[in-house]
């Protein structure tokens, strides 16, 4: 069998353990709304939190951002691909989260594969949280440091860990809120721990930027913190409704990120429209206090619904994780659901632990109350 052919068994075996991923094509969309290959359906997948990826705001900020500064940037950061918008936008980033400075970057997975190698190499350690995103774990690899995973927010483990270092330079990185449980650090913890320990603390809010804190200004702000060694990574594919993202922390960190982050010195700039039409979008969510008062609604509307009659994970997020168990059993749950035109994807291992596939239940401020209610019945309609 050659190398190429052996794929077919690989592909065999990820079918009989229910793990094959399959894609979907959204045909139309219209809020959470949609159509996917061609079947109108209600949409829980989206992290758009505040139902700002179709607002009307942020489609003439594009148009106006596209026609004004074209649409690529032809080139990286620090050759001239650099643009006002980006500059302005850092600005306006580095502002809202409460820091002296921020870089921008095209995915939020380029800030983590990219970001930690800057700070820590060989000889060093990370500590990590063990639930942690597959970009932070990535990021974490590439740095050669000594990697330390500590069970999922055990902080007496991770106390232990860092004691026991030698290491030069220490790097704790975490999650705000965790992407496929929904729970939240505990970020007061981490940093007393960094600062005893004298430890860069690397924190992303992909989850909790715009979301959480006053005027949404994340994780961090709901909880008064900051100090110079904190490294803020925020997502703007999700409740910012645009695309990238940026880490932001005190100046003299960020402009070393800026000298020393691959990630960000060998890659083409980001669209310039982008940055531009993200300035609207920072408005929309310092504004957006209507917007998160829906969404918790909608959080409590369903977790009411569904208490008593299915595993839910302990998560006051728009992150709502119905734990079926099985594979192939929440595969068909899923499945099901979109057949009744409700979409809510699957998650199954290696995403998740052996055991505990489950729904992943998105929530944004656009569901309406009919629409957690059209979930509620399909759930209903289904349940085991």
């Amino acid at each position: 069998m050659s190398i190429v052919d052996s794929l077919d068994a690989e592909f065999a075996a990820l079918d009989a353990a229910g793990l094959r991923r399959q894609r979907r094509t959204v045909t139309r969309r219209q809020g959470v709304q949609i159509e996917v290959d061609g079947h109108p359906v209600l949409n829980f997948c989206s992290n758009d939190y505040l139902g700002l990826a179709d607002h009307p705001a942020l489609v003439e900020a594009a148009i106006e951002g596209a026609q004004r500064w074209g649409v690529g940037s032809g080139a990286a950061h620090l050759v001239s691909g650099h643009f006002a918008p980006h500059e302005e936008a850092e600005r306006a980033l580095a502002h809202f989260v409460g820091c002296e400075a921020a870089l921008l970057f095209s995915t939020g997975y380029m800030v983590n594969a990219g970001v930690m190698s800057a700070l820590v190499g060989r000889g060093d350690a990370i500590f990590a949280d063990r639930l942690n995103h597959a970009s932070l774990v990535d990021g974490a690899l590439l740095t050669r440091a000594d990697l330390k995973r500590y069970p999922h927010c055990d902080m007496a483990a991770l106390e232990r860990l860092l004691a026991q270092s030698t290491a030069a330079r220490k790097l704790i990185v975490t999650d705000s809120v965790f992407s496929m449980d929904g729970d939240l650090a505990p970020l007061a913890t981490l940093l007393e721990l960094a600062e005893r320990h004298d430890a860069w603390l690397m924190v992303d809010d992909a989850h909790g930027f715009g979301v959480l804190g006053p005027q949404g200004r994340g994780a961090l702000a709901a909880l008064g913190l900051g100090a110079e060694r904190i490294l803020l990574v925020g997502t703007l594919g999700k409740a910012a409704g645009v695309a990238g993202a940026f880490v932001a922390g005190s100046s003299r960190v960020v402009d070393w990120l800026l000298q020393k982050t691959r990630t960000y010195l060998f890659t083409t700039g980001a669209p310039p429209l982008l940055a531009h039409c993200l300035l609207t979008a920072l408005e929309l969510i310092h504004d957006g206090d209507a917007r998160r008062a829906q969404l918790n609604a909608n959080i409590n509307r369903l977790r009411a619904g569904l208490a008593g009659r299915f595993e839910l994970a302990d998560s006051s997020t728009p992150i709502q994780p119905l734990i079926v168990g099985q594979n192939a059993a929440a595969a068909a749950l899923a499945a099901r659901l979109f057949g009744q035109g409700v979409w809510v994807p699957a998650i199954r291992p290696p995403t998740v632990p052996e055991g505990t596939a489950r729904l992943r239940i998105s929530l944004s401020a656009a569901h309406e109350a009919r629409h957690i209610d059209a979930l509620l019945a399909g759930l209903a309609a289904n349940a085991p």
